[in-house]
């Protein structure tokens, strides 16, 4: 398998653009038209994120051994869209005839025959990492709502009630999907495991975001949605060892660094962490009531608000990065940075610059495109692998 061919194939389809997906879609339902109840009635949303992400990774196929974990869990995780084995074999033929046609007259039979190859042992990782799933838990679990409060007019805090036990670490995510939206998207608990096992789930309506303004303006009380199993592990504590912390959270990104505070203070660890909470105006601390309790009650949390605009400063952005920053230096603490990706950018950024080391640097990975943290985690790490020296 020439893994250097794959990668400069991959290059060459990827640089059609918008034109691939239509193609590789239009292709998989004409062929398969079984396997459209599998996605979106409205494909706007799903765009690339399917044949983007398979061709990234059967393009790093050589590393393998590295994406090994996160095939299993990407198998496991797919059940929920209803994916079974026997579905696989059309997925991959849709993608070859995607490479094809894009590659036009470079397409060689030695290609064809290394993206097969390629793609089947990608399917062969992924269902077998299904198999294992289906021993410990469903595809998903139907929760009820039994809390829904409208915080700003796009912020929803809903209190969920699972059917039974769904059992995750704080800092990981689970996927959300509403039963009238063939849509998944992924959300940060808001809170430690619980005894009664209800989760708190902070939501913000993206603009044309089918799921989550779903849940904001048309659910409530007593309705019922679907919830996947937990994935990540970026942000959860155990890397960060018993070290004190600093926190950075923007908007909604507050959810799961809520989730890890709870977590340190049912531990009892007696670590020293400080917080700094950012939002673009005063208004917008949405949960501050409950930060405000959490730093009332933990004498080892310190609290700092970062609003972003000033009135009285127009054009002036205060990002919460540059606000600890200027509060002191850090660089003895593991750092979790929690938010949109713009903000996480550049926290990440601007700490690298300041002497920050990646070691300390908590957050999921970058990128609108995938389905959620394991996509946007695996290509990172394929990503770096590759510019670090693997084979071209």
């Amino acid at each position: 398998m020439d893994a250097a061919a794959l990668k400069q194939s991959w290059s060459l389809v990827a640089a059609h653009g918008d034109q691939v997906p239509l193609y590789f879609y239009s292709t998989l339902f004409l062929t398969h038209p079984e396997t459209r109840q599998m996605f979106p009635t409205d494909m706007a949303g799903q765009r690339d994120r399917l044949v983007t992400a398979l061709g990234h990774i059967v393009s790093h196929v050589d590393q393998v051994d590295r994406l090994v974990g996160f095939l299993q869990q990407l198998g496991a995780d797919h059940r929920k869209f209803a994916v079974r084995a026997e579905h696989y074999p059309a997925i991959g033929e849709a993608l070859l005839a995607t490479v094809r046609h894009f590659l036009g007259e470079a397409w060689t039979d030695e290609l064809a025959r290394d993206w097969a190859d390629a793609y089947g042992l990608v399917a062969q990782v992924m269902t077998e990492g299904a198999q294992a799933a289906e021993a410990v838990h469903p595809p998903w679990w139907v929760a009820e709502i039994v809390g829904h409060e409208r915080r700003t007019f796009d912020v929803a805090v809903l209190t969920l009630r699972p059917q039974y036990l769904l059992p995750f670490t704080p800092g990981q995510s689970i996927g959300v999907s509403h039963p009238a939206v063939r849509s998944w998207r992924y959300y940060s608990p808001a809170n430690a495991p619980r005894a009664d096992g209800t989760l708190e789930l902070h939501v913000r309506a993206a603009p044309g975001g089918a799921v989550s303004s779903r849940l904001v303006y048309g659910c409530a009380v007593g309705d019922r949605i679907h919830l996947a199993a937990p994935v990540g592990d970026r942000l959860t504590l155990w890397s960060a060892g018993s070290g004190d912390l600093l926190l950075l959270a923007g908007g909604t990104g507050w959810a799961p660094v809520k989730a890890l505070v709870e977590q340190i203070a049912a531990e009892g660890s007696g670590r020293k962490v400080d917080l700094y909470v950012g939002a673009r105006s005063r208004g917008e601390f949405y949960d501050s009531e409950a930060i405000d309790k959490l730093a009332s009650s933990s004498p080892w949390l310190t609290v700092t608000y970062a609003v972003g605009s000033d009135f009285r400063r127009p054009g002036e952005v205060v990002h919460v990065v540059d606000r600890a920053l200027a509060d002191g230096d850090w660089r003895s603490r593991h750092v979790y940075v929690c938010g949109s990706d713009e903000m996480v950018g550049h926290a990440v950024t601007t700490l690298t610059e300041a002497g920050y080391h990646a070691g300390q640097l908590h957050h999921e990975g970058l990128g609108k495109h995938w389905y959620g943290p394991a996509w946007r985690t695996a290509v990172q790490q394929a990503s770096a692998a590759d510019i670090s020296g693997g084979v071209r």
